[in-house]
């Protein structure tokens, strides 16, 4: 099953390498990972997506909470979510087929970014589907670089 947990932690160095290392020591592999400040700068918000049994992952999101940096643990599996990724892509667009890759960047509400003289470069955001589907739908014009952040989820509601 796939798991997403969040975590608030202490924004200070070797917070990351403890919390990763729980993970692999428990051999799970973190299919996603982002970090990034919060509203407190003192604070960051670590969301972590990995798959494994559920028993297993109770006892990792156990020992986060037992972390004296991490001030809070939720895991959002089975929860109301809005989860986002983001993406950026560089694409081989010679200019005679750029208007079909802008067409496809605008279904997707996505932005062009950079323009070179062979490529695109292009900025999409959204649940990890879109930005799969996106990516399905530009393959033939040639990617030559994607790169993906991790991805972040917050609970609906209070």
């Amino acid at each position: 099953m796939r798991h997403v947990i969040s975590a608030i932690v202490e924004n200070k160095p070797g917070v990351l390498a403890h919390i990763a290392g729980l993970f692999a020591g428990r051999g799970f592999n973190i299919d996603s990972l982002a970090v990034g400040e919060t509203e407190d700068p003192m604070r960051s918000r670590m969301t972590v997506v990995a798959r494994g049994d559920d028993a297993v992952l109770e006892q990792i999101r156990k020992q986060l909470g037992k972390i004296i940096d991490v001030i809070k643990v939720v895991d959002f599996s089975g929860a109301d979510t809005v989860e986002r990724d983001l993406m950026l892509i560089k694409v081989a667009a010679s200019p005679d087929r750029r208007g079909e890759v802008f067409e496809i960047v605008e279904v997707f509400r996505g932005k062009v970014v950079d323009i070179g003289p062979k490529h695109l470069t292009l900025e999409v955001s959204g649940p990890e589907k879109k930005i799969e589907a996106f990516i399905d739908l530009v393959k033939p014009y040639g990617v030559k670089e994607l790169v993906r952040t991790g991805r972040i989820a917050l609970a609906r509601g209070a």
